[in-house]
């Protein structure tokens, strides 16, 4: 079934595993497949045909409008609100997000007592789910029990009703999604740090360089490759990781113009799907967003090596 082929090279021999028969490869395959098959394309194909129709779930009833769902979104001015919310949420949180790994990555990196419980502690929020982080701050930031609450009134005799007022729970909801995404960014920025070529940095503090220019004008750029990586995830799980953290925390409200300020894409996508069983209105928002995600990693893999300092 299975056997080892010498293949000789240039640098010497390597060994290659080949398959006697075309079809064994594909065996080995078919138990992934089928679990992609199932969980993954099925369900897709199927949200792509729903949004041709509107459909309600509870009559079970279907009537094919071609377009008109995606019509109808891009003329709604909720569905316009929304969708500038998720940008301005998105800008903010990549932003804020990728500034504050690299800063903290770049401090846990320095030679100093006690760096791996700081590692280690930087690290910690990853092995939350969103569920237990929004429940997380949900307790710190409760307005009648929260123990930011019970301190700010204790110092300061001032309470704000974070969930309630609308420029505090937008930026909660956000500060929230910068702290969950922090360990995911930091992980890849001190792998790449730990691997910078030392020499380059030594020769520029020899050449009189400042730490800051050290940092902005050598290691930065030499950064560049999983910065740009790191972009783009952060892009995708501003869009569909924030699902958790604003249901718990404020539920999409509170409302300001036709919608709430925290309703996100895709909390509206479930408003309209579960909530509204306005299925096909959901089906086609979906397919909005799966577009949009398909144009982000297009533009990963076209701007990838053009944008990019790759270092010798």
């Amino acid at each position: 079934m299975l056997s080892v082929r010498q293949k000789r090279d240039a640098g010497g021999r390597e060994d290659r595993a080949v398959f006697r028969g075309a079809a064994l490869p594909w065996l080995f395959l078919l138990p992934s497949l089928l679990i992609l098959a199932v969980f993954i394309y099925l369900p897709t194909l199927r949200t792509l045909r729903l949004a041709g129709y509107r459909a309600n779930l509870i009559l079970g009833t279907e009537q094919w409008v071609g377009l008109g769902n995606i019509t109808d979104l891009l003329g709604s001015a909720t569905y316009r609100q929304v969708a500038l919310q998720t940008l301005v949420f998105t800008l903010l949180s990549v932003t804020g997000g990728l500034l504050l790994s690299l800063g903290l990555a770049w401090l846990a990196s320095r030679p100093i007592r006690g760096s791996r419980a700081y590692r280690l502690l930087l690290i910690y929020p990853y092995a939350l789910s969103p569920a237990i982080a929004g429940t997380l701050w949900l307790f710190l930031f409760n307005p009648e029990i929260g123990v930011v609450n019970q301190l700010l009134g204790e110092l300061v005799g001032v309470r704000p009703r974070w969930l309630d007022t609308p420029l505090l729970a937008f930026a909660l909801v956000t500060v929230a999604a910068i702290w969950k995404g922090l360990a995911y960014n930091i992980v890849f920025y001190l792998a790449s740090i730990r691997n910078l070529p030392t020499d380059v940095m030594e020769a520029a503090q020899i050449d009189g360089a400042t730490p800051a220019q050290v940092f902005w004008r050598v290691a930065f750029p030499l950064l560049s490759p999983v910065t740009f990586f790191l972009v783009f995830t952060n892009i995708v799980a501003a869009l569909f990781d924030s699902f958790a953290l604003t249901d718990l925390l404020t539920r999409g409200g509170p409302y300001v113009g036709h919608a709430g300020i925290t309703t996100f894409l895709v909390y509206q996508l479930y408003q309209d799907g579960f909530v509204n069983f306005k299925t096909g209105a959901a089906a086609a928002q979906g397919a909005l967003m799966l577009a949009l995600v398909a144009f982000v990693t297009f533009m990963q893999f076209r701007l990838g090596e053009r944008r990019v300092h790759y270092g010798a």
